[in-house]
């Protein structure tokens, strides 16, 4: 089957195009994987769930472009959800490779406001063309909360801090009690949080700090790579560092590394990508 048989939307046939993307990495089957279908005209609410659920991933993307700017939404198998980076650094890598759009700023709009994604070249690649894909996202910063024992025990780690924004964010004491988090996901359902998220600094010199995102009442028990909570991880930690750059690395069992940069009130978030399926929906 060749690329050109993949128009968008090709509704009248039954047909939709599908793409599948490894982001936050340089390497198939790493970062978190993110279903991404374009489209000519938006389908129902039920059929683009019923897509994502069929999927089943952590999202699944879906855009309309409208002059030069894509409008886009994202589903996890269960729900619609308002901002999801790992999706989007996908849905323009399928832009720039394969709509060819060979713009350097995508433009997108969506439920959380206006967004970006610029393409980089990896200044410190040794003889190499790695390009980096950069979301320009809102910054969410987190505020103070009590400790709540109950997501302590979910999580069975002691908390430094917990704070708060769309995402309840966890600090713990060391990497390794990130990296052995085994949580009750039934008990973390009792919270009303969007997802829970457990950080700590970094073991490696390189980087500043590791996370994991849990999110069992969207669907997603552990999403392995969030881009969308690095818009409050990021000045969570600018603040306890005094670093408007950062290195990050999200610390599940794909792993994914993210480059930061706070800028006012918005959050560069960087990564790279690489395809892994090309084919098409049946409707």
């Amino acid at each position: 089957m060749s690329s050109g048989d993949l128009n968008p939307s090709n509704t009248a046939t039954g047909t939709l195009p599908l793409y599948q993307i490894d982001t936050f990495s340089n390497q198939l089957y790493k970062g978190n994987p993110a279903a991404v279908v374009p489209l000519e005209q938006w389908l129902s609410d039920e059929t683009m769930l019923a897509i994502a659920a069929e999927n089943n991933l952590a999202e699944t993307a879906f855009f309309v472009k409208q002059d030069d700017i894509y409008h886009i939404r994202w589903f996890t198998p269960t729900v619609e959800v308002d901002l999801c980076g790992h999706a989007t650094l996908a849905s323009a890598y399928v832009i720039h490779h394969y709509l060819n759009d060979k713009s350097d700023i995508l433009k997108f709009t969506c439920m959380a406001g206006e967004l970006q994604v610029s393409f980089r070249q990896d200044e410190n690649a040794d003889q190499r063309n790695e390009q980096w894909l950069e979301l320009d996202f809102p910054a969410r910063p987190p505020e103070a909360m009590n400790i709540d024992s109950d997501i302590e025990k979910a999580l069975g780690v002691k908390a430094l801090q917990m704070t708060v924004a769309r995402d309840l964010i966890v600090e713990v004491a060391s990497e390794d009690e990130v990296r052995d988090c085994t949580p009750d996901f039934q008990a973390l359902k009792n919270n009303d949080h969007f997802a829970v998220v457990i950080t700590a600094p970094a073991n490696d010199p390189e980087l500043d700090f590791v996370s994991r995102f849990f999110a069992p009442n969207q669907g997603v028990d552990e999403d392995p790579v969030t881009g969308s909570s690095f818009c409050s991880l990021a000045p969570f930690w600018q603040q306890k560092l005094g670093k408007n750059k950062l290195n990050a690395y999200q610390a599940s069992q794909r792993g994914g590394h993210v480059r930061l940069e706070l800028q006012e009130e918005r959050v560069k978030i960087a990564g790279q990508a690489v395809p892994y399926l090309q084919g098409q929906i049946f409707l």
